[in-house]
């Protein structure tokens, strides 16, 4: 094996591995000797020989065989050129520039500066109930670090409904798991602004090098690329390259990858090609496991304090709009009592937390919940509220009552009423039917879901 011979193989290596892979992996390959079936190669940095060794040695290894080399494994090494001889010879400036284009100047590690992940948001501090527990399952599932089952994983959903919980937890139970394993956090802003940056410094071979050299990659809030084209394409190219190398990635964003306007569609196939899992909007019980949760935290901060009945129930009741609101509102309240020396009671909870449960009554009324129903399924609105008992009017009808029941403060005599003057032992029966059916029938429950977030949209 030669120079000249290791010359034409590299015209090989150009059409197998294409025109940017070859200069910048292959071209600055240095053929040193081979000896003992080894065949050794010099690099400028130890991060480009782990790369090369990492994604290219199985194609060199090929291209040596193949043209009658006898060669059993390839490495690479250092050249003393690049780190220690105190009189190198003279390099061409345009040679320099072209170096510095091309090479990394920092291991990933070093330059990756992931977001700071906030200690509080771990697994054991995640509440986990019907609307989430899908999507925990799946997070957990990710975090052991094992075989790459589905990628992307996708976790989307409103705001406060724990996404970014996940995402601080996946990464915190990775860390401690697979401590070997380099995972970048970061929101999806953050991600442009390094892109931007890396434009702007004419590095985008070390941002390229940079983040596809990640283990897992952790995108928040996706949907804030849609509409920026540049940052969508290197996105696009970066998810391909980690999928190649069958790495991980986790995306969260705050609506399903098909409904994100602006986003170009091959980035929503990339996307939607993985398990993507939806948080749905917390229900009572959730809310209240969440409350409950938090109070035994504040009892290390408040010890002394007294929290009467009903009143956490009274919360979970009244403050649905999400999960950030509902603890902040519990935290105002134990600061509240504790400055003031009172038990937390009723009356305390509806003068602290006045301006906060104002802001959390439904505003959704029973006539727009028939207009959306009724707009959804093709109907008129008349024959939700007639007397009409086709199937056709009954079900939507019903899926109407139980929309009304779970998002209006309408008792059922009071729901009965806008519905044509019916008892309310027939809205009963109509929202029984719909919770019975949401269990058994998928079209029923993914009807409902659509309709809630019109509805609370």
């Amino acid at each position: 094996m030669t120079q000249e011979k290791w010359g034409q193989l590299k015209i090989g290596l150009l059409k197998t591995v294409g025109q940017n892979n070859y200069t910048t992996w292959i071209e600055p390959l240095e053929f040193e000797h081979l000896q003992d079936g080894v065949a050794v190669f010099s690099v400028p940095t130890n991060f480009m020989g782990n790369y090369v060794s990492q994604n290219f040695a199985d194609v060199i290894l090929y291209e040596l065989n193949t043209a009658g080399a006898n060669v059993q494994r390839v490495t690479f090494r250092v050249s003393a050129n690049s780190t220690a001889n105190p009189s190198p010879r003279p390099v061409p400036e345009a040679s320099k520039a072209a170096a510095r284009a091309t090479e990394p100047t920092a291991s990933p590690r070093d330059a990756l500066q992931a977001a700071p992940l906030d200690s509080r948001f771990t697994f054991d501090a995640f509440v986990v109930g019907k609307p989430n527990e899908l999507a925990h399952a799946a997070a957990r599932r990710v975090s052991e670090g094992g075989p790459v089952t589905f990628n992307p994983l996708v976790l989307y959903g409103g705001v406060g409904l724990g996404k970014t919980h996940l995402m601080h937890a996946i990464a915190w139970e990775l860390r401690k798991r697979k401590p070997e394993l380099n995972v970048l956090y970061l929101s999806a802003e953050q991600f442009m602004y390094r892109f931007v940056q890396a434009l702007r410094e004419r590095k985008m071979m070390d941002f390229k090098v940079l983040f596809r050299s990640v283990d897992v990659l952790m995108v928040d809030d996706v949907q804030f690329i849609a509409g920026k084209d540049s940052t969508q394409e290197e996105f696009f190219h970066t998810f391909n390259a980690l999928v190649d190398q069958n790495k991980q990635i986790i995306i969260s964003a705050d609506r399903a990858p098909g409904e994100i306007k602006e986003l170009e569609d091959r980035v929503k196939s990339r996307l939607q090609c993985g398990l993507v899992v939806d948080l749905h909007p917390t229900d009572y019980e959730l809310r209240l496991g969440i409350l409950q949760a938090k109070v035994q935290q504040y009892r290390d901060a408040y010890p002394g304090l007294e929290i009467s009945n009903g009143v956490l129930e009274f919360l979970a009741q009244r403050i649905s709009t999400n999960v950030r609101v509902l603890e902040g509102a519990l935290t105002r309240l134990f600061a509240f009592a504790s400055l003031v020396g009172r038990e937390i009671d009723m009356e305390l909870t509806q003068d602290c937390l006045a301006d906060v449960l104002r802001a959390s009554e439904r505003k959704i009324t029973v006539e727009e919940i028939q207009r959306k129903v009724s707009d959804y399924y093709n109907i008129r609105l008349s024959d939700i509220i007639g007397p009409k008992r086709l199937r056709s009017y009954a079900r939507p009808r019903q899926v109407a009552m139980y929309l009304a029941k779970q998002l209006t403060s309408r008792s059922l005599p009071e729901i009965g009423r806008r519905f044509g003057g019916r008892d309310h032992t027939t809205v009963m029966h109509g929202v029984k039917r719909i919770e019975e059916l949401k269990v058994i029938d998928g079209q029923i429950a993914e009807d409902v879901e659509i309709l809630r977030r019109a509805l609370e949209a």
